[in-house]
């Protein structure tokens, strides 16, 4: 089992609400990449985001920052750590492997309901998993605005022409 399968599986297990995007969100849509890391976005919801850290911790997961894992749950923490570490993602690897990565973003870069709800479901390790739809992902990625994203965003609008076509 890969390392995307243990987390997905551990989320959907602990009934997270996760939405997927960066780079594996672009090759779940269809475009083959190198990416290092997972990049989600949970749903911020007390008790889910709790369940959703405890997951990640179970599978040997640590954060890169000097901080308990479990205060990415305290909504006043976070925004203490975006404003004052300027903080967008909160990272959790597996110190034993660089490879193993999860992001987690810090404040929700739009409204998570409406993500959810546009996000592709896809079987991933025999499990649902909501990948955000195309157009959200260019969103992201031009706010982002890296010379990666770029290329991305023009992967990603061929992609959505194709379907279009289809």
């Amino acid at each position: 089992m890969t390392f995307l399968d243990r987390v997905f599986q551990a989320l959907n297990a602990a009934s997270a609400r996760f939405v997927v995007v960066g780079g594996v969100a672009v090759v779940l849509h269809g475009h083959a990449r190198f990416t290092k890391d997972l990049d989600l976005i949970l749903d911020f919801e007390p008790a889910a985001l709790r369940r959703a850290i405890e997951a990640l911790v179970s599978l040997g997961l640590r954060p890169m920052a000097p901080v308990d894992p479990a205060d990415f749950a305290r909504p006043e923490v976070r925004r203490q750590w975006a404003a004052e570490k300027g903080m967008v993602v909160f990272s959790l690897r597996d110190w034993d492997n660089p490879l193993h990565v999860v992001d987690l973003f810090i404040e929700h870069p739009g409204d998570f309901e409406v993500m959810w709800q546009r996000s592709s479901v896809m079987q991933v390790a025999g499990g649902d998993v909501r990948v955000a739809a195309i157009e959200d992902l260019i969103a992201l990625k031009r706010a982002a605005d890296r010379d990666q994203d770029r290329l991305d965003i023009a992967r990603l609008e061929e992609i959505a022409q194709q379907r279009r076509e289809s």
